[in-house]
């Protein structure tokens, strides 16, 4: 808020602007940037609707943590390959790290 002005004057003069703020509880924001995520915890979120258009006002500290640029193979994806391939499971996860989990090219790679 600013100095000096008192907050029910603020939020009648916001209402006169067609200014509607609304608290969002929120235990996260994550923002994705390019290489890395900014994660903010325990974050003050607000949603300020102005004539129709939405922004959003984030407080708090943020962390910066990089990307996860690994796919998620799930053990379905390797029963799958181990059924298809005929291999056990250890070579099944190996084949679909190595193709970035992709299940057909790791199928192809164990079969060829």
């Amino acid at each position: 808020m600013l100095p000096g002005i008192n907050p029910k004057q603020m939020e009648r003069m916001m209402k006169q602007m067609g200014i509607k703020q609304t608290p969002i509880e929120a235990s996260e924001v994550i923002i994705r940037c390019e290489g890395k995520d900014l994660v903010i915890s325990n974050p003050e979120v607000s949603m300020v609707d102005m004539m129709g258009q939405r922004t959003f006002q984030v407080t708090g500290k943020a962390q910066e943590r990089a990307h996860d640029t690994r796919p998620e193979i799930t053990e379905e994806d390797i029963s799958t390959v181990m059924s298809q391939a005929k291999v056990s499971e250890e070579k099944a996860r190996q084949a679909l790290e190595d193709s970035d989990g992709d299940i057909a090219q790791a199928i192809i790679s164990l079969s060829a």
